[in-house]
C-alpha cells in the first residue's frame, strides 16, 4: 500500500516551472500567444521553431527579465517576480559571458562569490566543478587561452556551481564542431542527471533536441488571436543512457526527426 501511494505521489508531483496562458508583446506585435507549458521536475524540455518565433523569449520570461502581458509564469509554485539563485542561464556566446580578465577557477567561482561561499569552501566546490567538466589541468587558464568548446565547458561549470534547480540554456552549443558539440552534448546530459536539474533547451537542431530531450515544444511563429504559440508537443520516449550511434540510428528517433522536420517546413515564411 505504502509503495502505491509513493506512485501516486510521483505522478502528482507539480511541474517545476509553468507558463499558464502567457501573452507577451513587444510594441504592437504578439511574440507569444495562449502559451500554456510546463517544466517537470528533473525533465529536459528542448523547444524548437521558426526564427522570431520566441523560444529566447521563454527563458527572460522564467529568469523573470521580462514580465507577461497576459497570464502567470510560475516557478517552484510561486509567480516569477524576478531573477532567483536556483536558476542559472548558459548563453550562445560563451566567449562574451565569460570575464576574460578573470581565470577558469575565478569565472567558477562568481556563482559560489554571489552566494556568500566561503574562500575554503569555495576551492573545494571549483576542484570537484572543474574535475566533472574535464578542466582539472586548465584552472589557472584564462578564457581567451581555452578553446571554444573549453569556453562552454567553463560556463556551464559556472552554472552549475549555483547548484541549479532550473537550468536555461540558449543554444549553447550552436557555434561548435560537430565533434565538440556532441561532446558537450553527452556531457551536458550526464550532468544534468547526476544533479536532478530540470533543463530548458532552446535549439535550431532537430537532432539536437531529439536526442537531448524528454520532450519537444514546438513553437510557431505570429500566433493568430485564437492560437497557442505552442504548435506541437512530441514525447520523445527514447531510453537512456545515450549514444551518438545507436540512439540516432533508433527507428524512434527517426520518426520524430520526420515529424519534426515537416513540422519546420510547414511553418516556415
Amino acid at each position: 500500500m505504502a509503495a502505491v501511494l509513493n506512485v501516486v505521489q510521483a505522478v502528482r508531483e507539480p511541474p517545476l516551472a509553468s507558463f499558464q496562458g502567457v501573452a507577451l508583446d513587444f510594441g504592437a506585435r504578439r511574440v507569444l500567444n495562449r502559451l500554456d507549458l510546463e517544466i517537470g521536475r528533473r525533465e529536459v524540455v528542448c523547444v524548437i521553431g521558426p526564427s522570431g518565433c520566441g523560444k529566447t523569449t521563454l527563458l527572460r520570461l522564467l529568469t523573470g527579465l521580462l514580465k507577461p502581458s497576459e497570464g502567470t509564469v510560475m516557478r517552484n509554485g510561486e509567480p516569477v517576480l524576478g531573477p532567483a539563485a536556483d536558476v542559472a542561464i548558459v548563453f550562445q556566446d560563451y566567449a562574451r559571458a565569460l570575464l576574460p580578465w578573470r581565470t577558469v577557477a575565478g569565472n567558477v567561482s562568481l556563482a559560489l562569490e554571489a552566494a556568500g561561499i566561503g574562500r575554503n569552501e569555495r576551492a573545494s566546490r571549483i576542484e570537484a566543478l572543474l574535475r566533472k567538466v574535464g578542466l582539472s589541468a586548465h584552472a589557472d587558464k584564462y578564457p581567451g587561452q581555452l578553446s571554444g568548446g573549453m569556453q562552454q565547458r567553463v560556463q556551464i561549470a559556472r552554472a552549475l556551481a549555483q547548484e541549479p534547480r532550473l537550468l536555461l540554456m540558449d543554444e549553447p552549443f550552436g557555434a561548435l564542431d560537430a565533434m565538440t558539440r556532441q561532446g558537450l552534448q553527452d556531457e551536458m546530459l550526464r550532468l544534468v542527471i547526476e544533479s536532478g536539474t530540470s533543463v530548458l533547451f532552446i535549439t535550431h537542431d532537430l537532432d539536437e533536441a531529439i536526442y537531448l530531450g524528454d520532450r519537444i515544444v514546438a513553437l510557431r511563429t505570429g500566433p493568430a488571436p485564437d492560437q497557442s504559440s505552442v504548435a506541437k508537443s512530441f514525447d520523445v520516449n527514447l531510453p537512456r543512457p545515450r549514444d551518438q550511434l545507436s540512439t540516432r540510428e533508433q527507428p524512434r528517433f527517426l520518426e520524430l526527426r520526420r515529424a519534426a522536420f515537416s513540422f519546420i517546413q510547414e511553418t516556415q515564411p
